[in-house]
């Protein structure tokens, strides 16, 4: 096997890194990946538009617009903007009383304006779907050509999204081995169209480095570990975490990274090459809810292009580019602005829109902040519908997908429940994997105390209270979950019989109603982890330091905001403001900034993977050979970080 530090080629090895929204590729040698929409078209009898209900959510389509999404919403609405008018005369800037009610009279009369298309210069060329043969179902189109094809096409076509919030969408598919074909095929589209390597005997002469979620599914990893070698046939491949990516692509060394990206928001702090593990966090909600969310306030006011729909591809197009253009954070900007657009629809002339903005611009990247202001409500549809969670393999009830003591703090604050309680041995279990609420399984170590006072001597019989080495966890340490190997206590249990006191089999002081660790698994993936974006990182920053004043003071004064999501004008300075308030006492420490070297925050993280794939001081390459004798287990050997 060709070792990947001997002789060092970066035009022979790809970064791919997969998103949400957009998948980005290239090679380890080009300065900038190819950026393509994470999306497939496959012939279907209906759209996306026609699967699924428009986007926003509307609640009535008979009403005025101010009740289009229900009565919570307009509350919300409201309140927001009243807190925000305090806000603005606060730092002493004028508000006019009566914004609101000129954007919307102007928004109500507006009409839309015909573009002939000879006088369109930005026409856009719709995907010709008559190359594609239309008895051949297996044919589909992947990336932007996939966003091009018209909606009205004949035969119809429906975009699927492998990948929704940060992980497999099982929702969308009706089998597993669908989905990771189409994840498959994604890549290997892109490897043809964007890289030029259209023959698939080429690219066994081609490394590859997927850059994966701080906080993963391990099937995920496994799946991208068999596809990458197995059926796309890679030479080797090697998998690096976003977060410590990002510090490669800054040039940081110690650094709370916060990645916002399009559908999730990641956070971890990294010191000396390595992720805290219990720092990381993973909350449901990106820039794509702010593209939603200012659709919908702007439908609120009046929005004279009614019709819009981001489950339709040419408006979800518009929707991104009228955020991009017109959202900020900066309260200096915010007045009523008269803006235009162009609605450019398949086999129609072009129609040109003027609007009037006031507030909606800051409101909807604010939700940033109150997370409560985005649609949450089908975050979590189907998850683990396809593809079951991880488990031990010693133990086949025993989750064993990666957790952080953040996250579950974050968990916790949402469904108190879920709180972490101290194991039999005295130790805090920080995954939480073992653990139960204390209101059931009061005092453990109490009822020990008595079943030893009981038996008269110091010997516990129980497997439960067994104490583990310090720092060593085993499968027995809990009664749920006990060693398969003949262990002590069962031949105990027979000696104390024999003496007339019979003890208790493993597992007795366990609470027969108490949740099992796949139980309370089930019930952590049924939270949606949402926060306020600050909360969050100093929750992530805490954690990381575990009381060391000093390396809080580290963290805070070293926070890279990177991603889509950071794009938004004057984001980074007001994450630092809402820190300096909630932490007055490091006011002066706080500092948060994004890439350096005017790099886009989009691709911080893939330029960080080239980075490290031309390093020739790791050795996380995974080649044929040893995947082909270890399988899975290979990975507990080479990734960089716990397994």
């Amino acid at each position: 096997m060709l070792n990947a530090n001997d002789g060092i080629d970066a035009s022979k090895i790809i970064v791919i890194h997969p998103g949400s929204q957009n998948l980005r590729i290239g090679f380890a040698s080009d300065a900038l990946p190819k950026t393509i929409p994470m999306t497939l078209a496959r012939k279907y009898h209906r759209t996306e538009s026609e699967v699924y209900e428009a986007r926003p959510k509307r609640q009535r389509l008979d009403g005025p617009p101010e009740q289009l999404f229900g009565e919570d919403f307009s509350k919300k609405f409201v309140t927001i903007q009243n807190e925000l008018k305090q806000d603005m005369r606060a730092n002493k800037r004028k508000v006019l009383t009566n914004s609101k009610e000129l954007v919307v009279n102007y928004n109500r009369r507006t009409t839309a304006e015909i573009i002939p298309e000879h006088n369109d210069p930005m026409r856009v060329e719709w995907t010709d779907i008559k190359k594609d043969d239309k008895n051949d179902v297996t044919s589909y189109f992947t990336g932007t050509e996939s966003m091009r094809i018209p909606d009205d096409s004949n035969p119809k076509y429906r975009i699927f999204r492998p990948l929704q919030h940060g992980y497999l969408n099982e929702h969308d598919y009706d089998t597993d081995v669908m989905l990771l074909d189409d994840f498959e095929s994604l890549i290997e589209g892109a490897l043809r169209s964007e890289l030029g390597l259209t023959s698939s005997t080429a690219w066994e002469e081609y490394s590859c480095v997927f850059v994966i979620p701080d906080l993963y599914d391990k099937r995920y990893i496994e799946e991208l570990l068999h596809m990458g070698l197995r059926n796309i046939e890679f030479k080797q491949v090697a998998f690096l975490q976003e977060g410590l990516a990002a510090t490669y692509g800054a040039g940081y060394s110690m650094t709370c990274v916060v990645d916002i990206g399009a559908q999730k928001t990641a956070i971890s702090c990294i010191e000396d090459g390595m992720i805290i593990e219990d720092s990381r966090v993973n909350l449901k909600y990106g820039g794509y809810d702010v593209t939603e969310t200012f659709i919908k306030m702007m439908l609120y006011d009046h929005f004279p292009y009614d019709d819009i729909n981001l489950m339709r591809r040419y408006d979800f197009l518009l929707a991104e580019e009228l955020k991009i253009n017109f959202c900020t954070m900066h309260q200096a900007e915010i007045s009523v602005q008269l803006y235009n657009f162009h609605l450019r629809t398949p086999n129609q002339p072009t129609k040109k829109f003027q609007f009037k903005t006031y507030d909606e611009v800051i409101l909807a990247p604010m939700g940033f902040f109150d997370p409560d202001t985005f649609d949450n409500s089908d975050k979590l549809a189907s998850r683990h519908r396809l593809i079951d969670r991880s488990y031990n393999a010693y133990d086949v009830e025993l989750p064993d997908d990666p957790s952080s003591a953040a996250q579950l703090a974050i968990l916790t604050s949402i469904q108190p429940s879920l709180a972490v309680v101290p194991t039999t041995n005295g130790t805090s279990n920080k995954d939480g994997v073992l653990a139960t609420p204390s209101k059931e399984k009061p005092n453990p170590l109490e009822l020990l105390r008595m079943d030893t006072e009981t038996n008269g001597n110091s010997r516990v019989t129980s497997a439960a209270g067994s104490p583990a080495p310090e720092g060593v966890s085993t499968p027995g340490q809990n009664g749920n979950s006990g060693s398969p190997a003949p262990s002590g206590n069962m031949f105990q249990f027979g000696s104390n019989q024999a003496n007339g006191t019979p003890g208790p089999p493993g597992g007795l002081f366990v609470d027969p109603a108490a949740r099992t660790a796949k139980d309370l698994a089930i019930d952590r993936d049924a939270v949606l982890p949402v926060a306020p974006l600050d909360t969050a990182i100093i929750t992530s920053i805490t954690h990381a330091c575990k009381g060391d004043d000093k390396r809080l003071r580290d963290f805070m004064g070293s926070i890279l905001v990177i991603g889509g999501g950071a794009k938004t004008p004057g984001l980074t300075p007001h994450i630092e403001a809402r820190l300096k308030v909630k932490r007055p006492d490091l006011g002066d420490k706080i500092m948060v900034g994004t890439s350096p070297r005017e790099m886009d925050v989009q691709v911080v993280a893939w330029k960080g993977a080239s980075v490290f794939s031309r390093m020739k001081s790791h050795e996380s390459f995974i080649g044929q050979l040893e995947y082909e004798r270890l399988g899975n287990r290979v990975l507990h050997y080479k990734v960089l970080w716990n397994w």
